[in-house]
């Protein structure tokens, strides 16, 4: 929901399509009945293929295998020029002008994690580049590679570390030299997250947050930001209080909590007896780091 506030303000010309993957997310979207959403349920999307592997994933592993069939499923439905898969916590600051514009003709677009050198081995782990946002235009170039993707998820999609492989993601470390017309974006601005957010500072300018790498000076803007591994809590009376987080960043944290705020009460404004997707009890010494945190930094 939050997610789809920042398209409305800042993308308003799109068509977003969302796979839910479970029976309760369906039905209180297909309530809300927001505009320029298309819904999706699993049995829509999957295969007989897919269907057979099934019994063998965690619910985690089986929701990764759907970055490939998702994407594959509405470019052959709709035949649309272009496809961006987007992961759900993401949230844009500002429009995705720049990203299309660097994007140019190619076919596929990737994201590099962007480790800070004193993260850099992560990309053993994690992988090269992250499956958050990625482009697909509808040619021959895409679709080989979204098949192949699909394909070695079938295979092997799990939530561990194993020869070179975890769950879908590392499967595009080698996209670049795998497949042709593969763009790795180079604007620092997008798919900025917890995991490389140590590599820059942030200061918000009008309505815009820019951006400043510490290690070259290079200024930019920032697009989109991924909340990954975020929690939330909230009190009886609805209100979202506390997330704890390792380094706080008001402008950029602020916006995304006001907007998780605005779609809690959203949804319990038609849907009151919603209450999915927060933490069960606060970590208080995790509570208190980001508070001593929040303090020194004043």
């Amino acid at each position: 929901m939050a997610l789809y506030y920042s398209l409305l303000e800042h993308c308003p010309d799109f068509t977003l399509w969302i796979l839910c993957m479970d029976t309760e997310s369906f039905a209180m979207l297909e309530k809300l009945k927001l505009e320029k959403i298309k819904l999706l349920k699993v049995t829509d999307v999957e295969d007989k293929r897919m269907l057979d592997v099934k019994p063998t994933r965690t619910a985690v592993e089986y929701m990764w295998m759907f970055g490939s069939q998702l994407s594959l499923f509405i470019l052959e439905k709709t035949g649309i020029d272009m496809i961006t898969y987007l992961d759900a916590d993401l949230y844009f600051y500002a429009p995705m002008e720049e990203i299309y514009r660097e994007f140019g003709d190619k076919s596929i677009m990737i994201i590099p994690h962007r480790y800070p050198d004193n993260k850099i081995h992560l990309e053993k782990i994690s992988g090269i580049y992250n499956v958050g946002m990625l482009i697909f235009r509808n040619d021959k170039n895409a679709l080989e590679c979204l098949n192949w993707w699909k394909d070695r998820c079938i295979e092997w999609c799990f939530n561990r570390n194993e020869d070179g492989k975890l769950g879908d993601q590392m499967y595009l470390n080698d996209w670049p030299t795998r497949f042709k017309n593969v763009h790795v974006l180079k604007h620092l601005g997008a798919n900025v997250a917890p995991w490389n957010i140590d590599r820059s500072t942030f200061k918000k300018n009008g309505g815009e947050i820019i951006g400043t790498d510490k290690t070259s000076g290079l200024k930019f803007l920032l697009i989109f930001y991924h909340f990954h591994g975020l929690k939330i809590y909230a009190n009886k009376a609805g209100r979202i209080k506390f997330y704890p987080i390792t380094l706080l960043n008001h402008d950029i944290y602020g916006q995304y909590l006001k907007a998780i705020q605005k779609a809690y009460s959203h949804i319990r404004s038609t849907v009151p007896s919603w209450n999915y997707g927060f933490a069960k009890r606060l970590d208080i010494l995790r509570y208190i780091k980001q508070y001593v945190t929040m303090f020194f930094k004043r």
